[in-house]
């Protein structure tokens, strides 16, 4: 017994990690799952089994194809630009100016602040009255501009201040990946008579392969959960023709009768 003990001691210290995750993420994820089969209001002791009618419910959404094109639109697209942006500002800092310090925060800086506070300071630029770029464009003569009024515009702005404010974290993990290449690889193409762009191309980005991956991954997590920065520059619209699916579900929590959470929290898991 003391044998195995002393062999199997350090498997002690996972049972703190596993209890938690069994559960605040295993035993939620199973409750809602076996709630998704199940016709509740979310208050009452009373249920009722109804099989894959909330799912069936959930399906002929009319705002599900549009919910889930907005996911991937802003999933994928924020991902892009966060990356180019981040893989950009990493270039410039990395390059050792003068001042790099002070770039490097102020590009990190809008990631500490919410996002559903920075959807608010964002809004007091586009909005149609006294917008800070209608302003802008009322000392030119032009006529001022509803930005959110279009869905597709409305989209893109979502997604431009999306990438804006998170590309600080891909910044950060591609310099540590350009600081982490050894300086004779550059010495060695200069040698050989390398351009800039052919030591970025046939240097720098390959050895960038893992950080790439790291920073691909953790934008696409973040931004098909992108929620906040919609509730307070659209609220959904116009039309409800902004929303993500993440959104879909929060608004089943204000009518659970109509679309039940639990079939739209797990269409949204898988």
């Amino acid at each position: 017994m003391k044998k195995w003990f002393r062999k199997n001691s350090m498997n002690l210290f996972y049972l703190p990690a596993l209890i938690i995750m069994l559960t605040f993420l295993v035993f939620p994820l199973a409750n809602g799952f076996r709630l998704s089969f199940l016709k509740w209001n979310g208050y009452s002791p009373k249920t009722s089994f109804v099989g894959i009618q909330n799912y069936l419910s959930m399906l002929t959404d009319k705002n599900l194809g549009t919910a889930f094109r907005n996911t991937l639109l802003y999933g994928f697209g924020s991902t892009i630009l966060q990356n180019i942006l981040g893989l950009s500002a990493a270039l410039f800092v990395n390059s050792r100016f003068k001042g790099h310090t002070a770039v490097r925060t102020f590009v990190y800086l809008p990631i500490m602040i919410s996002s559903l506070v920075m959807g608010y300071i964002i809004y007091y630029f586009v909005q149609y009255d006294r917008g800070i770029l209608n302003e802008i464009l009322g000392w030119f003569g032009r006529a001022p501009v509803d930005w959110l009024a279009d869905a597709g515009r409305a989209r893109f702005i979502i997604t431009i201040m999306n990438s804006w404010q998170y590309c600080g974290t891909s910044m950060v993990m591609y310099l540590a990946g350009l600081q982490s290449i050894p300086a004779l690889y550059y010495e060695a193409a200069d040698i050989d008579g390398a351009s800039t762009f052919e030591k970025f191309r046939y240097v720098t980005l390959p050895l960038l392969i893992p950080a790439i991956a790291s920073a691909v991954i953790i934008n696409l997590i973040g931004s098909l959960k992108l929620n906040d920065i919609i509730i307070s520059l659209t609220n959904g619209g116009p039309a409800q023709r902004s929303p993500p699916i993440f959104r879909m579900y929060t608004s089943a929590l204000k009518k659970p009768a109509t679309h039940p959470p639990s079939a739209c929290s797990c269409l949204y898991s898988f």
